[in-house]
């Protein structure tokens, strides 16, 4: 071995060294600080980064001690990667054959694998120099494995060196033709690796023995798949699948062999349902043959999760996903399968069995491990890996030859038929298939029946039966009627039998009918599902017995809160099932344990059913009477809910049952109010309560707009909301709505820089503002509280204070939802907004102008900046119209944003930006404004946009920063490239690794852009330079993907 090449160092430096190497990775002792373990990674770090570090790689290697061999062979990747302009070119050669021979003599002597894989990664990293460009490494895969086998390397250290350099070049960061020609090596390379993988393959079974060869090979197939052709694929699938037959319940082989071909079936050219003959079949007659047998073998011992076991369920569920199609149509088939014409016929013998036989006996098999006894993360961890595959069928069925008839369609159901007018057999087949999942599903989403779990182990069940819910869903496109039937009749026959009841199966089984309802269609008639709400149903489930019980049967009830919509008002048994199963929810409200869904349940409840409930309004008048029973966190919810149904009665007769409810609480708040000198912290907890509940009453009294259960009046929104003018007209409403304005006001007073208080003031103004087509009798006009948010931002400046603002400044000039007349603000609403933006700009720019504020204030900057967008958009001579050192100010801390790492703050920038500029250029009167603006801050605007597209910003953001470079060159032609020019090469800006040359390019690129594209695709080339990622894949995928 010639190591002349190499730098040669003393054997103390080696010594000394070795000795740092071993002290950094030792094990840390209780007198070992951080610092100290982090400043002895740093020195072995600057010592690798010297020139002379090529000199350690030979003395450490030849170390006795793995760890500081490991060093050694990470010391000579390290280099090669990232110090390779630091070795003579003209021994680039000379270091790879020293390299290669290094690494024959570490396998030869028994070197540790992790300190070998560590050198095959250093062989790939020296070919990933070498070959792109002059190819100085010609056939570099099998040079290497011809080099090693002339040395008796054995086999399985071949294919360990073959898998690495697959998964190193594969991952490689190249692009272009450097990336070209390792993928072209790659290729050149398959004809060496299909023969080292026939030499493990193919050797006579009594010579099968070097397990850890075997494995090797499979991993090594695994790694080249996507570089073997699809005919070698077919001629290596017979010998995998020989390899089918486990010795035992760990045998290692067998689970290398399955999950090769679960890769083919994944990640190949055989994969999305192609090789039936070759692979879906001969794996549908071994599992019939052979694999039937394990399985059944491993659930009758109780040993599912064996690795062999966990192994045939994956790679069921593997050719599940693979061959759905091929399943969907031949559930029934007559056909007979025939072997496949290949070169390995002995593998796949000629069957006997029908094509129909074969996916039904692999459904029911896939059914065994779906269903498998025990707790899902308890007992057994495979029926999970089953439920991706009951969708995939599903989508198949729908695509096969055959139709499940959705709808009316008439071909559709004609070919669902069969010639003697009986349902096709391909569709009473897959009806008995998913009648036995959903059975299967309803028994593994029971809960043990005495609990006793670990909070994970429930958490995972939890999760679990959550996916089971996404699998019935399927299940029911396939059965409909039927499965809504079983379940149906499940639960009550449970439920209603004599004699001691099951109520984790009761339980389980409502959970299955809970689950499918988003899967029903909106005016879905079933027949069945009353029968689960009937009050014989609901007085079997007392609200203080089974807990989980009775918060399925809430939750269930809020889930079909819509359905009940689509009864009939005037039905048969429509009044008693509807109040049934609002009693029932309403006495689940006074247990704290279920409060919460009851409480989200009666408000889903309300709000579909608003006019059906409107009669009994005297009962939602008892429910308010012992509203104190409720828990304070769930008030405002059952107060949304009465609200909604108070809704629902003409304008007039609203006003008495709603003082009722708001009057109380505006009472207390200002009694709170009132407290809060003298015990504040009390007075706040409650003056939040009740804000949160007059929120939860204005939006109860928001009009719905739904088809579902024709919830509009016949005379339709104008007509209604005459009606509500008139009833705002009273002097009931306006003592209601003078005292919650009042309220606001003094809880502004008493409590604005309060956290918990301003949440609740933003919702309770957000709940009591609206478009004048959706006002109710609680609405507040917006010029009041636009008063209040100005003297809210006076005193602190928060992002929610500018959130309600923006929207109240939106509701000054409401939009209008006519296709020929447009609308502009009313003078009082542009006084009203003269008064106010001067306040807004000041308190936001004087908040926003402290030292780093803008850095750590990313909220207050994106809601600003929204605030101004909002004012551009409604009023777009504004902004021209406030002190010129405002406006001077407004731009000035946008142009900042620009430059933010905060991405939001910066999108919300370049928005307002971009509407400044379009809106003034689109009004004629303010486009000198618009000029005289630009002429200062156009310079900057550019500058930043570049600087942020040259690096300083993040890569997220450059599509935003590129609208807004169009929107500059579309609207301002004559500056762009004067300004451009400018930016680029001002001395202060950035040092990036864009020469001068590409900034000339990107001048005459944006100068002369005729189209929106060029502008984008400039600025995506100048980002990708500037950044130095024009060498590597990560920088194109990722700026280009944007």
């Amino acid at each position: 071995m010639d190591s002349s090449i190499l730098p040669v160092l003393s054997p103390q430096e080696v010594e000394q060294a070795s000795e740092l190497i071993r002290r950094a990775q030792a094990p840390p002792t209780p007198e070992s600080s951080p610092d100290d373990l982090r400043r002895m990674q740093h020195d072995l770090f600057e010592m690798q980064k010297r020139p002379e570090a090529w000199g350690l790689i030979l003395p450490l290697l030849q170390s006795p001690d793995p760890t500081i061999q490991f060093f050694g062979a990470h010391t000579a990747q390290v280099k090669i990667a990232r110090d390779w302009d630091s070795w003579p070119d003209e021994q680039a050669e000379h270091l790879r054959d020293l390299l290669v021979e290094i690494t024959t003599i570490g396998i030869n002597s028994g070197m540790g694998k992790f300190i070998l894989r560590k050198l095959f990664v250093t062989l790939t990293s020296i070919a990933l120099k070498l070959v792109p460009g002059k190819n100085r490494w010609p056939e570099w895969i099998t040079a290497s494995v011809t080099y090693f086998r002339g040395r008796n390397v054995p086999l399985e250290y071949v294919h360990n060196f073959l898998t690495i350099a697959a998964e190193e070049v594969l991952h490689a960061d190249l692009v272009g033709p450097s990336k070209g020609q390792m993928n072209s090596s790659l290729h050149d390379g398959v004809p060496t690796v299909l023969h080292t993988l026939d030499l493990s393959f193919n050797r006579p079974v009594h010579e099968r023995v070097n397990q850890l060869e075997l494995q090797a090979a499979f991993h090594c197939f695994q790694a080249w798949l996507t570089q073997i052709p699809s005919n070698n694929l077919i001629d290596l699938l017979p010998i995998f699948m020989s390899y089918l037959t486990p010795t035992d319940e760990d045998d290692p082989i067998f689970v290398a062999a399955s999950d090769s071909l679960q890769e083919i079936m994944q990640h190949s050219h055989l994969s999305d349902g192609s090789g039936a003959k070759v692979l879906t079949e001969p794996l549908l007659v071994w599992l019939e043959t052979t694999g039937t047998r394990l399985i059944e073998a491993s659930i009758a011992s109780n040993n599912s999760g064996s690795p062999v076991s966990h192994s045939i369920c994956k790679l069921m569920a593997a050719l599940g996903e693979h061959s759905s199609l091929y399943i969907a149509n031949n559930i029934a088939s007559v056909l007979t399968v025939q072997p496949p014409n290949t070169h390995a016929q002995q593998a796949v013998p000629t069957s006997p069995y029908t094509k129909g036989v074969l996916v039904q006996h692999f459904l029911k098999q896939f059914l065994s491990y779906t269903g498998i006894p025990g707790y899902y993360g308890v007992d057994e961890e495979e029926s999970e890996l089953t439920l991706a595959f009951w969708f995939t069928l599903q989508e198949a069925l729908w695509s096969a030859d055959f139709y499940f008839p959705e709808d009316d369609n008439e071909e559709k159901e004609r070919r669902a038929i069969s010639q003697d007018g009986q349902e096709a057999e391909e569709i009473t087949m897959a009806k008995a298939v998913y009648s036995q999942l959903v059975q299967v599903l309803r028994r593994k989403c029971a809960f043990p029946p005495n609990g006793g779990w670990a909070k994970d182990q429930l958490e995972t069940f939890r999760s679990y039966r959550r996916d089971i819910g996404d699998t019935l869903i399927n299940s029911y496109y396939v059965l409909r009627d039927v499965m809504m039937h079983y379940l149906v009749e499940d639960f009550r026959g449970r439920l209603l039998r004599d004699g001691e009841v099951e109520w984790n199966e009761v339980e389980a089984t409502l959970h299955c009918i809970k689950c499918i309802q988003e899967a029903m269609e909106p005016q879905s008639s079933d027949p069945f599902l009353p029968q689960v709400f009937t009050s014989d149903v609901l007085q079997r489930i007392p609200i203080d017995g089974q807990k989980r019980l009775c918060r399925t049967m809430v939750n269930t009830i809020g889930a079909y809160s819509s359905w009940f919509a689509t009864l009939p008002i005037a039905g048969p048994g429509t009044h008693d099932l509807l109040m049934g199963v609002v009693g029932y929810v309403a006495d689940a409200l006074a247990d704290p344990s279920l409060c919460l869904e009851a409480a989200d349940a009666l408000r889903q409840l309300c709000d579909y059913n608003r006019k059906a409930l409107a009669p009994h309004i005297g009962a939602f008048a008892r429910l308010h009477a012992g509203i104190n029973q409720i828990p304070e966190t769930e008030k405002p919810k059952v107060l949304e809910s009465i609200c909604s149904v108070i809704q629902a009665l003409p304008a007039l007769e609203q006003i008495e049952p709603v003082q009722a409810i708001v009057s109380p609480l505006t009472q207390k708040l200002a009694e709170s109010i009132q407290a809060s000198t003298s015990a504040p912290e009390d007075a706040r907890v409650v003056a939040a309560a009740q804000l949160e509940a007059l929120t939860g009453v204005a939006k109860g009294l928001t009009r719905m707009s739904d088809a579902l259960g024709g919830l509009d009046d016949d005379d339709g929104p104008s007509s209604e909301s005459e009606d509500v003018n008139r009833a705002r007209l009273d002097p009931r409403t306006e003592k209601m709505r003078t005292d919650i304005f009042f309220a606001i006001r003094s809880c502004l007073e008493a409590w604005s820089v309060d956290g918990t208080i301003s949440a609740s003031l933003n919702d309770i103004i957000k709940a009591t503002t609206a478009l004048p087509a959706d006002m109710t009798v609680l609405t507040l006009p917006p010029g009041p509280l636009m008063e209040l948010m100005c003297a809210a931002l006076q005193r602190q400046v928060t992002g929610a204070w500018l959130a309600v603002s923006s929207i109240l400044i939106a509701l000054l000039n409401p939009p209008t939802f006519s296709m020929t007349k447009t609308t502009r603000p009313t003078l009082e609403a542009q006084n009203i907004l003269d008064a106010a933006l001067p306040i807004i700009l000041q308190s936001g720019l004087g908040f926003l102008s402290q030292p780093g504020s803008l850095e750590s204030n990313p909220d207050i900057v994106q809601d600003f900046m929204q605030c101004l967008q909002r004012v551009v958009q409604d009023f777009p001579e504004a902004l021209f119209q406030v002190h010129p050192q405002l406006l001077e100010a407004v731009m000035n801390c946008s142009i900042a944003c620009l430059s933010l790492q905060e991405r939001y703050c910066v999108v919300k920038a370049c928005h307002f930006l971009n509407l400044l500029i379009n809106r003034s250029s689109v009004h004629e009167h303010l486009v000198p404004r618009r000029d005289q603006l630009m002429q200062t801050h156009g310079p900057p605007l550019v500058k930043a946009i570049l600087k942020g597209t040259a690096g300083a910003t993040p890569p997220s953001v450059l599509p935003t920063l590129a609208e807004l470079m169009i929107v500059i060159t579309t609207r301002l032609v004559s500056h762009t490239k004067k300004w451009v020019q400018a930016a680029l090469f001002a001395p202060d800006f950035p040092q990036t690794k864009a020469t001068d040359e590409d900034k000339h390019k990107l001048v005459k690129a944006l100068a002369g852009a005729k189209n929106h594209k060029r502008v984008k695709d400039a600025l995506n080339t100048f980002s990708i330079v500037a950044r130095g990622l024009n060498n590597t894949n990560f920088g194109v995928s990722t700026i280009s993907a944007l």
